[in-house]
């Protein structure tokens, strides 16, 4: 939102400060200012002059010297201006004076300084100015000619200012305006802020009633077929319509805005779209069929010519103007071709309506065309700003003498918007504010607020446009931003103290990110959207769950067209990028989510679940990321025992290089090597190890308890014990019997050994463990651990293994 100081002061006259001023106060109340331009920033010394006389130039064709009145004196200026003539007013920069830029509209910064001098032997003392010079262009200086100097009416007063007659001694301030605050996408609004900041009065424009003949009733009617898209629809009808130019100070503060003037009923429609935030639509009367308008939904491949000259095809989602027969307008958007004002116009329908803001928003982005007016319906504008401003408009029209407006106004609004009204609790403001006010002060700020207050019943009456104010939170924040944030006394926060430390689930996270990089790990990150085709490189059953993906409704494309239901391809693929660029033994991890929808097509939120996986090619084996694995899970607290199944079954791992991992009966996560297919379908050679495990299980398995068991008072006892093992029995299921069947004397067991060589018989293995017991108790007698060890050995008879001799 730009808007021009000059505007800004008609509506808040005793406004006096510096342009860093205003700047600053405005965003200290709430109004944040991102910048401002001084429109006579590089301008110096720069005056209305007169050509007394032109004679040739003495030794050149195109050039002329032109005697110059300017005010006090008389100067003598060379150009070679083409469309000069005695008795022209014009711009004239003298010397030691500064314009904008050059001829070609190129701005210099610091602008140009201009001194006298001689041009082919003549002396010149000054340079006569186009509207590029002086830092601006056609586009808001219609009248100013494409290639010459300005020429200023003839009632302009020689020697004044020129920049001011241009209406240049302005300053463009850029607003950074939140979308809740719809009130402040109008000059009006702003204004109302500036007043409320400086504590000046704000008057709005007076808008006087228009329309003594006729009835507007008699040249047009209204349906809206489907209201719940249109709250609001006013019509006013203006006759004898005279097109020509807008007066010059409807002109200059509309191309301060950055808005180029047209003519009359344009620039009129566009002025009070700034001024009120309201954006309007003019008709050709003579184009409505049947003298009506009617508001209804598009049809389904409904086609229209839009004023731009482009046929949009439609849908029953959005909202269509039309007369008796056709469609003349998309609501909220644009007009039609079909009914666009022409310079013989006679008699002009006049639109203010309020449409809903989702339907335009959704509509302007399905039919790819975004304008000024969809920009602001889009917000959700207060219906009840409608009426004031077309009247507004028709007000322009009569004053300007445009035309002749029609009496009365045709007014479609089923449910009038009332205003809120919001119990006010002095106390409550101050617990939210932080600090103490008196309510007298805090009621102060009200009516520069355009806030009604009660006493007795204590309830505030909010302004329809005000509709962020909702609860006692927005009023105490119109209080703090008023009273200065920068007076807000420093306090200590109130209320209970909290511990300030991380969540269980934040700490696991971090645990994970620590364990990773502690191992040599390096964090990536890869996309949430996949292609399907990742199913295939993955060698994915045509069965799996895992196909069964989420597809996305708009994608960039068929490479990010799903949502992932596994981490592996961009796992693999980063393994892969770091792989071809020739980096040795690469370590990758990621926690990110995966997508599993409960059913397609979907009826609710898919399953998000954060996954860790981990990655690497190199240094290292199945065991290594093993440890890793169970590095972290104890880290966590999951002390109990880990197993692992080497059936996992996961197509995309080396058949008999793989495991779940199984904690507590469930399965939390798999790791192994990857299949060797897979690594070159990702374009990898060598072999590359990956884990992954499902987060949320393990948020609710980690046990941060800690239990102090105190330092053993008995010895302890040690036996060892070596076995000849069939090779496809793991030493988990070893492991499973010393723990089930050496009882509570059991304090811990070592694997130390594992042999295959010509003194075991094939098909065997050597396998030796180092077994501790210690009672808590007592000292341990010979017989206490016997007992156990035989029963140890009972059970690994039973699986066949025998004792190594």
């Amino acid at each position: 939102m730009n808007t021009p100081l000059s505007w800004i002061k008609a509506y808040v006259p005793d406004l006096e400060c510096t342009d860093q001023e205003y700047m600053d106060a405005m965003t200290l109340s709430g109004t944040k200012c991102e910048g401002f331009e001084r429109l006579d920033a590089d301008l110096e010394k720069i005056v209305v002059g007169q050509i007394e006389k032109i004679e040739r130039h003495p030794d050149a064709d195109k050039l002329v010297v032109c005697q110059v009145n300017v005010g006090t004196e008389t100067v003598q200026i060379v150009t070679g201006a083409p469309n000069v003539a005695e008795g022209q007013k014009i711009p004239v920069v003298l010397d030691g004076g500064r314009v904008a830029g050059g001829h070609d509209g190129s701005k210099t910064p610091g602008g140009i300084k201009i001194k006298k001098g001689k041009l082919r032997g003549v002396p010149s003392y000054g340079m006569m100015c186009s509207i590029e010079e002086l830092g601006s262009s056609t586009d808001f200086y219609p009248e100013a000619p494409e290639d010459g100097i300005y020429i200023f009416d003839d009632s302009v007063e020689v020697g004044a200012d020129a920049v001011e007659v241009l209406g240049l001694h302005d300053t463009v301030f850029e607003y950074e305006v939140t979308s809740n605050r719809v009130d402040c996408y109008s000059v009006l609004g702003i204004a109302r802020e500036a007043a409320a900041t400086f504590k000046k009065p704000f008057v709005a424009p007076e808008v006087k009633e228009t329309g003594t003949e006729g009835d507007v009733n008699d040249y047009i009617s209204v349906e809206v077929k489907d209201a719940d898209l249109c709250s609001r629809f006013c019509a006013r009808v203006v006759k004898n319509v005279k097109i020509g130019p807008s007066p010059e100070w409807m002109q200059r503060r509309l191309s301060a805005c950055g808005i180029r003037p047209i003519n009359n009923l344009v620039d009129i429609t566009n002025y009070v779209m700034e001024e009120y935030g309201q954006p309007m639509h003019a008709y050709d009367l003579s184009t409505i069929a049947d003298n009506k308008i009617v508001v209804r939904r598009a049809q389904d491949g409904e086609k229209f010519v839009t004023l731009d000259g482009q046929e949009r095809t439609l849908d029953s989602e959005m909202l269509m103007i039309c007369d008796g027969e056709k469609p003349v307008g998309l609501a909220g958007i644009m007009g039609g071709e079909n009914s666009m004002i022409t310079d013989n116009v006679e008699t002009m329908l006049f639109e203010a309506a309020c449409f809903d803001g989702t339907n335009i928003r959704l509509s302007s982005k399905r039919v790819g065309l975004r304008t000024d007016a969809s920009g602001k319906f889009e917000k959700g504008l207060d219906p009840n700003n409608a009426e004031a401003a077309i009247n507004r408009a028709c007000q322009l029209i009569e004053e300007l003498g445009a035309g002749e407006v029609v009496a009365g106004i045709v007014d479609v609004y089923p449910e009038k918007r009332e205003p809120r009204t919001i119990q006010f609790d002095a106390d409550k403001v101050n617990k939210i504010i932080g600090f103490n006010l008196s309510e007298e002060q805090m009621i102060s700020y009200f009516p520069a607020l355009e806030l009604k207050y009660d006493a007795e019943t204590k309830m505030i009456t909010v302004p329809t446009f005000r509709q962020d104010l909702i609860g006692m939170c927005d009023i105490a924040e119109e209080i703090a931003r008023f009273y200065g944030y920068d007076n807000i006394p420093t306090t200590l926060p109130s209320g209970e103290a909290t511990t300030g430390k991380l969540s269980e689930k934040l700490r696991i996270d971090e645990i994970a990110r620590s364990v990773a990089l502690y191992c040599g790990f390096s964090q990536g990150m890869s996309y949430s959207f996949e292609s399907p085709k990742v199913f295939d490189k993955l060698l994915l059953p045509a069965d799996s769950e895992l196909r069964q993906a989420i597809e996305i409704s708009n994608p960039l494309g068929e490479d990010f067209s799903v949502m992932r239901t596994t981490s592996l391809d961009g796992m693999l693929t980063s393994l892969a990028t770091n792989y071809n660029r020739r980096n040795k033994d690469v370590r990758l991890f990621e926690m990110g989510n995966v997508y599993l929808p409960k059913a397609l097509p979907l009826t609710e939120l898919p399953d998000e679940r954060m996954q860790y996986t981990l990655g690497f090619y190199g240094d290292g084996d199945f065991f290594t990321m093993k440890g890793v694995v169970e590095e972290f899970l104890d880290q966590v607290g999951m002390k109990k025992k880990v197993s692992y199944d080497g059936k996992a079954g996961k197509s995309f791992l080396h058949p008999g290089r793989q495991a779940n991992i199984i904690y507590e009966d469930t399965v939390i996560g798999f790791l192994g090597e990857v299949h060797p297919a897979v690594s070159e379908n990702y374009d990898m050679k060598g072999r590359a190890y990956i884990a992954v495990i499902d987060m949320p299980y393990v948020y609710e398995m980690a046990d941060f308890t800690i239990k102090y068991d105190g330092i053993a008072k008995f010895p302890a006892v040690t036996r060892d014990i070596s076995m000849v093992v069939p090779k496809e029995i793991p030493v988990g299921q070893i492991e499973e019997v010393i723990e089930q069947k050496a009882g509570k004397i059991l304090e811990s067991y070592n694997l130390f050994d594992i042999y295959e060589g010509d003194q075991i018989k094939e098909g065997f293995k050597s396998v030796a463990y180092s077994i501790v017991f210690r009672a808590k108790d007592r000292t341990l007698e010979d017989a206490d651990v016997q007992a156990s060890m035989n029963k140890i050995l009972k059970a690994l008879e039973e699986l066949g293994i025998e004792l190594r001799g």
